[in-house]
């Protein structure tokens, strides 16, 4: 006797049923030999079901090759919900074996189904893959058509990701217009984190637009005497933001050098310290200058506060212990430690000056040990 197509659609619904509730008990195997009677069965509306529930159970079971040939299975049916499943599924098993190009394929089929729920992810994953192979216009495609998507979880990683690439591209206008569309799909309430990252992102889009903008105000002509100085400092303290540092030591050292607008540049350098009218007759105001155009201040307080903490830990050991008689040889030894630095000589140069004026005769040269 031949079973009627509804008696074997009821059998393979009362199989698949009965395998699903033994796989979420535990009993993979049983539920393995469930499956797979449902798709002896032949072509019948269960077939895509059986077949990725199949392969979920092997692949939990550790058997992958053979899970990877029950997701096939279920793709072949072109079922529309578990077809692009089941193609998510065996991209998944490729991509955590390190099988990156393999998965690719998965992720396109998972694409041509055109399950709006899967898509976000598989665009995503192909667009990270396309993007590790260099390949930037198909990568942008992949996520655009994320953040199209309008999806919470996947819209922002991916606005993020091509963020990042327009960036480094010198595309920060694009850049600004991505990350905007990403934060919109974000409840700040719910996804802190995930608005931090596209809001630190777009304040850094915002600074290399500005970087462009300042550097295209300086132009390689002279620069205009109001506006050249005023860049200047714009473009010198922005670009250390954007660890570019030495970049901003040669703006310092181009304004400096234009006869028409060093001056002004100058007391720009010079806000933070000293005088602006003043031509450094300090001797270490020029080193400080120099520091601060070449974003090295921070190691010259550094030094400064080494040499004093050596100095004065030279002197205040013999304090303490109250000797007596070797006090020339332990100042030496105080006024010799600035002598390792390369504002040493200066410091030197400028107490001979002061001692010859107050002495009228120079001073002995000390600084040999």
């Amino acid at each position: 006797m031949i079973e009627s197509p509804d008696a074997v659609s009821d059998d393979a619904a009362r199989l698949c049923e009965e395998a699903r509730g033994l796989a979420e008990s535990g009993e993979a195997e049983r539920a393995a030999l469930l499956f797979e009677k449902v798709l002896a069965l032949g072509d019948t509306p269960f077939r895509a079901r059986a077949a990725l529930g199949l392969a979920v159970v092997l692949d939990d079971a550790g058997h992958v090759e053979r899970a990877r040939e029950a997701d096939r299975a279920a793709i072949a049916t072109a079922d529309p919900e578990y077809g692009p499943r089941a193609a998510y599924h065996l991209a998944l098993t490729h991509e955590r074996a390190g099988e990156h190009e393999r998965a690719a394929p998965a992720w396109r089929v998972v694409v041509d189904f055109g399950n709006p729920a899967y898509l976000p992810p598989a665009h995503l994953a192909l667009a990270r893959i396309a993007d590790d192979a260099g390949d930037f216009d198909t990568a942008r495609d992949h996520w655009e058509a994320v953040i199209a998507t309008g999806d919470a979880e996947y819209g922002p990683p991916a606005a993020h990701d091509l963020a990042q690439r327009l960036l480094e591209r010198d595309e920060p206008a694009r850049a600004q217009r991505v990350l905007t569309a990403g934060l919109k799909l974000i409840d700040r309430g719910a996804a802190p984190y995930a608005y931090g990252r596209l809001a630190v992102a777009l304040g850094i889009s915002y600074l290399d637009q500005a970087i462009g903008a300042f550097g295209a105000a300086l132009g390689e002509e002279p620069a205009d005497p109001e506006v050249g100085p005023l860049a200047t400092e714009l473009l010198a303290r922005t670009l250390p933001l954007r660890g570019r540092g030495a970049e901003a030591g040669e703006v310092w050292r181009r304004g400096l050098a234009e006869p028409g607008t060093a001056g002004q540049v100058r007391a720009r350098l010079r806000r933070d310290f000293g005088d602006a009218d003043d031509d450094g007759d300090l001797w270490w105001e020029p080193v400080v200058e120099h520091a601060v155009s070449d974003g090295t201040l921070p190691a010259l307080a550094g030094e400064a506060f080494g040499a004093l903490d050596h100095m004065y830990a030279l002197l205040a050991v013999r304090y303490a212990e109250r000797r007596t008689g070797d006090a020339r040889e332990t100042l030496g030894k105080a006024v010799r430690v600035p002598g390792g630095y390369t504002w040493g000589p200066l410091l030197h140069e400028s107490f001979a000056e002061r001692f010859r004026l107050a002495t009228g005769s120079a001073v002995p040269d000390w600084t040999e040990g």
